[in-house]
């Protein structure tokens, strides 16, 4: 790899590649509707769909006897006007189990929600451009997803997990206790940045080094559809940042990886797997009854940043969300709260 190409243009071009090699076992017809769809979509999103779509062309095979003698090259886009919005229901329940060679894949409500929406804009498309007469899929209704609770870490449990991971070398000793001296900085850096951000584990392992800046405190992430957004940080994120490139000066990356923030203990950028890992390693230790990943420190940073501005507009924002509907939904509980106080802060009569 060219060692001035960045994360995200590497990211791209690796996707482009198995985008391709995707679409060389869908049918030849699908390859108009990812061509349409590259103005609008990133890499990421493409191959998502690209499988989400196969699946369904499988599904034809497997379980339509109409289609018995097919391949799945032999599909044309008629086949698409043949279905009826039963076929179509017929495969929102394959998707809840079904078998992938020897594998067994399941799908819950937000699966199901997000294949059917994959195969709700392939309809669409091909009816748009009249190369089909019916679309069956708006037919049947959007699979339901329940809202769950948001799981959070209090303003203790914050200060806590910090704590615990500045200071938990003391009670560690040998190779652990290497490892931890070997990691100790990065490690806060990253939780450090996750709950003073509100950013996203992929955000956060994508950054180059120079997507930070220290004059005006701020990182340049790539959100969600390909975006690029400042977000700016506070003092102690600035801090930790700062002892952790002092000790990222001494390490001589793998080729390749010169760009990246974070690094593994492999001298390779930091995956999100293992920022996730990081994560669950200290969180268990501060608290047993929640399961923290770095998705929870996002929806740690909102509350707070919510609780203290009452801005639900300036939270969607920071946060990358699209749509301030999404953020409303996740904070309701918050407003609920925030009514009842309304509920005691007017007297109608002074007490007697």
């Amino acid at each position: 790899m060219d060692s001035k190409m960045t994360y995200r243009e590497k990211t791209d071009i690796d996707n482009t590649l198995r985008l391709r090699e995707v679409l060389k076992s869908l049918p030849p017809f699908c390859r108009d509707y990812f061509r349409a769809m590259e103005s609008t979509t990133t890499t990421k999103t493409r191959i998502s769909y690209a499988y989400d779509i196969r699946i369904f062309f499988q599904f034809l095979l497997d379980s339509n006897p109409a289609f018995k003698e097919y391949s799945m090259t032999d599909f044309t886009v008629d086949v698409l006007d043949q279905l009826k919005a039963v076929d179509i229901e017929e495969y929102e329940e394959y998707l809840k189990v079904y078998k992938n060679g020897e594998k067994t894949e399941t799908n819950g409500e937000r699966g199901l929600k997000r294949k059917i929406s994959a195969l709700r804009s392939f309809y669409a498309y091909y009816y748009k451009h009249e190369m089909i007469q019916t679309n069956p899929t708006v037919l049947i209704d959007t699979p339901k997803v329940h809202d769950k609770s948001i799981i959070r870490l209090d303003a203790d449990e914050v200060a806590i997990l910090l704590d615990y991971i500045e200071h938990c070398g003391d009670q560690l000793t040998g190779q652990k206790r290497v490892f931890y001296e070997k990691t100790k900085e990065r490690d806060l850096a990253v939780v450090t940045l996750l709950l003073g951000t509100g950013i996203r584990v992929s955000e956060c392992v994508g950054l180059d080094v120079e997507d930070v800046d220290f004059k005006n405190n701020g990182i340049k992430v790539t959100r969600k559809g390909g975006n690029e957004m400042i977000v700016y940080f506070g003092p102690e994120v600035e801090k930790a940042l700062k002892r952790y490139l002092e000790v990222r000066e001494g390490i001589t990356p793998l080729p390749g990886h010169e760009h990246a923030l974070f690094y593994s203990a492999q001298r390779r950028r930091i995956g999100v797997q293992a920022v996730e890992n990081l994560v669950k390693k200290y969180a268990r230790q501060v608290t047993t009854t929640k399961k923290i990943t770095p998705h929870k420190l996002r929806s740690t940073y909102g509350t707070a940043l919510y609780q203290e501005t009452g801005d639900i507009y300036l939270v969607a924002d920071v946060l990358g969300h699209r749509d301030v509907n999404t953020t409303k939904k996740h904070y309701a509980a918050l407003d609920d709260a925030r009514r009842r106080q309304a509920a005691t802060a007017v007297r109608l009569r002074e007490e007697k």
